[in-house]
Formats: structure tokens, C-alpha cells, sequence
């Protein structure tokens, strides 16, 4: 295989999964508007998650669409590469991920979309790795002023 037909079967598997995670993203999205939240609540949460789908296909070196993420993605992604990458990333923002993340997984639990042993697994690292989380945002932030 060529290395241009290599990068052209890689773009077609991300817009595959890109594809495949649309009904993911929709999903979630009703399950909120359901829940009575307002509406930029909804859209933040919808956002954080679809910016967590593009890190899960392009940055993870994984492929994977979001009702296959994993614990250690998400502990990834909010570890090192929230805090390293994104320009908004703070305290605050960092907040509201893991808010986003909480939601997303007992959605996909409820739905079946994951398993208990998933959603479990993440909320524990939510709950449990806070604190190292939000002094990670906040170290990365004032290093960079």
C-alpha cells in the first residue's frame, strides 16, 4: 500500500467514525434536553464530548468512535492533553468536563451503549482523580503565563 493510499484509507475510517458518532452525539444531546437543563448547558456538554470524539480519532492514536472510550482515554485525555492543548483549558473548564464526562457515561450506561464495569470505572476516576485533575489545569495555566 502507498503511502497516499494509506492516508486516504486513514481519512476514510475518521470520517467513518466521525459518522458513527453523530447518533452518539445526537443521543446524548436529547437525553439532556430531556433532563431539563438549559440550553448552553446542553450545548457545553454536547461541545466538551464532541471535542473528546476528535481527540479519541486523531490525537489518541486509537480510531475509536465514543461509545468505545475507555477509562484510561478519559483519564488521558483529561490528564495531559485538555490541560496541554486546549486554549480555554482552566479550573473552571476543567469543572465542567468532568461534569460533561459524568453525564456522558451514565447516559451511555443507561443506553447500553457501555457497560456497568465502564461507566463505573469512569466515575471512579472522576470522583477519585479530581483533585489531581484541577491542580493539573491550574499548574498548566499559570506556567503558561
Amino acid at each position: 500500500m502507498t503511502e497516499a493510499n494509506h492516508a486516504e484509507t486513514y481519512e476514510q475510517r475518521v470520517q467513518a467514525l466521525q459518522l458513527a458518532n453523530q447518533p452518539i452525539l445526537d443521543g446524548f444531546e436529547t437525553w439532556l434536553r430531556q433532563s431539563g437543563l438549559s440550553e448552553p448547558t446542553i450545548k457545553d456538554h454536547v461541545d466538551n464530548i464532541r471535542f473528546f470524539s476528535r481527540y479519541l480519532l486523531l490525537y489518541a492514536y486509537s480510531l475509536r468512535r465514543l461509545d468505545e472510550a475507555t477509562e484510561g482515554a478519559v483519564y488521558d485525555f483529561l490528564e495531559d492533553w485538555f490541560p496541554r492543548k486546549a486554549l480555554w483549558a482552566s479550573v473552571t473548564s476543567m469543572k465542567v468536563y468532568l461534569a460533561s464526562f459524568k453525564k456522558f457515561f451514565k447516559w451511555m450506561g443507561a443506553t447500553g451503549l457501555v457497560s456497568p464495569e465502564i461507566v463505573e470505572d469512569v466515575r471512579s476516576t472522576l470522583k477519585d482523580d479530581r483533585p489531581f485533575f484541577l491542580r493539573k489545569v491550574a499548574e498548566e495555566f499559570l506556567t503558561e503565563e
